[in-house]
This record gives structure tokens, sequence and C-alpha cells, in this order.
């Protein structure tokens, strides 16, 4: 950069005024000032030249659109505590990133809808957020990064907070079905495989499974705002958290970011008003 600044500089001396582009310096260099704005403005029209433009997403290209969506998803709806059985080889009393996952939630995610009111369970208010989803990918096995994990995840680099911490875990994703669409927290893995990050971060379809080739399983929660059937088929894409609308997925869970934020806000009020009532 300072060479061609240098260079810039030397060339306004040795020739004077001359044009550049299209443009062209109309007055004499009266002062030193004068000559160092003419030679910063031939270093910016160089540059333009020689550097690559980058363009920032603004409003009208909103970040979500980084991620693309997943179309035709045959989907399908479990729940925590659910047992094993039929096409579900693996009961969902654990996850595969929380080994007490159903006490952690509060308690069974009874499907029913006749046991269920405002998208959560009538008999507790869950303590992780009931918008919850499951993707046939898990970046850790045996407590470390899969090799491939680095390489292959978006946003490995900038949610990096340990050896073996998921990076996966908590994600959002936006789930579509006609026209409606709701987010949900990336909570467990499967359906059948933790290993298809193809399908998952790339190009692929879901892999041929007992159920109808399922590559995304969701909550009583996102089943009940979608009006979805038991097996049915949506769409899909990461979001980022700035991206997550208001909605009720937003209300409840100790790993949802909304309330986390809600909370710290709450508590700073508080500690301002303690602040205040002590002077």
């Amino acid at each position: 950069m300072r060479r061609l600044l240098a260079t810039c500089l030397s060339l306004g001396i040795a020739a004077g005024p001359k044009a550049f582009g299209d443009e062209q310096s109309t007055s004499p260099y009266a002062t030193a000032a004068d000559f160092a704005k003419y030679a910063m403005k031939l270093r910016e029209q160089a540059l333009l030249k020689v550097e690559p433009q980058v363009f920032i997403p603004t409003s009208s290209r909103p970040a979500m659109q980084r991620y693309p969506w997943k179309t035709n998803i045959v989907t399908t709806v479990f729940w925590i505590g659910e047992q094993a059985g039929g096409n579900n080889p693996v009961p969902n009393y654990k996850s595969a990133w929380d080994f007490n996952w159903t006490s952690n939630y509060g308690g069974y995610d009874n499907p029913d809808s006749s046991a269920r009111r405002n998208y959560i369970p009538v008999a507790f208010v869950p303590k992780l957020n009931p918008f919850y989803c499951a993707l046939p990918y898990n970046d850790v096995t045996h407590g470390q990064f899969k090799p491939e994990a680095a390489l292959v995840i978006p946003w490995f680099k900038q949610s990096y907070t340990g050896p073996g911490e998921s990076v996966c875990r908590n994600r959002w994703l936006a789930i579509r079905k006609g026209n409606r669409t709701c987010y949900a927290q990336w909570e467990d893995c499967g359906p059948f495989r933790t290993d298809h990050f193809q399908y998952v971060f790339g190009n692929e379809r879901p892999k041929p499974n007992l159920n109808h080739g399922a590559g995304l399983d969701v909550s009583p929660a996102v089943r009940d705002y979608l009006q979805l059937a038991p097996t049915d088929v949506t769409d899909w894409q990461f979001v980022e958290v700035r991206d997550v609308p208001p909605g009720p997925w937003r209300s409840y869970g100790e790993n949802n970011h909304w309330v986390i934020a809600r909370r710290q806000n709450e508590q700073r009020m508080a500690d301002r008003g303690l602040g205040a009532a002590k002077k």
C-alpha cells in the first residue's frame, strides 16, 4: 500500500496534473495540502483498479440468504422422552448432546394435542426451547470434533468455544410449510444418521431410510405451528440469531438466545435500580 502511494506521489511530481481515467485536475498545486489531496485521489482510483470490491449485505439483502433453502425434505415428528419403537430405533430421553435431556427440559414433551396448549405441555413450563429439531449430523464424537467438522461447518470458526464443544447445538433453523415459517433450535441428531454432512451443509439429498428418506425431525411445537402431518414435507435453512423474528419460539428455554438476552437485560435494569437506590 505504501509503495502504491509512493508511486502516485512520484507521478504527481513528475507529470503535474494529468488525466486519470475520466477525471483531470483543473488547478495547479497552490499548497502542499492541495497536492496531498490530489495524491490521495490518485491512490483511491488506482486501488479501485487493483483491489476486489466487497459488497456488504444491507437490509434489502438479509444475512439469512447466506444459507440456501433445502427444499422438499421429508419431515417427521419426534419428542423429548419418546420411547423406542416402530420406526424410531433410539429412545429420546437423552439427545446426542445432552444425556439428561428429559430432566433438563422439565419432563416428557407429550405430543398428544389434548396435553398441549400454546405450543407447550400443559403439565409444566419447559426449561428448554420447545421449538427444537434434529438433523442427521453430529460434529462431535467421543468428545472430539470429527475431522471434517472445521472444514464443512460454515460458522465453525466464529462459534468455536473449546475442544469437543459442539458448534451445531442450539443453532437456529427456519422451517417452512406452504406460507407458514417456523423457527427452531437444533438440539439432537437424526433421523437415523449422524454423519451426513454432505446433505446438512452441502447439496446432497437425504439418504433413503425407514421413514421415506426423512431428513429432518421436528418437535410437537413445530408440528403444531406448521400444522404438519406425522410425516410431511417441508423446506428448511440455517439462520443467524439476528434473523429470527418475533414468535412463540422466542418465549421459553434456558438455551434460547432471546430468553437469555431478556434475562440479561432485566438483570442490568435491576442492577441500575439498586445503584440508583444506593445513591
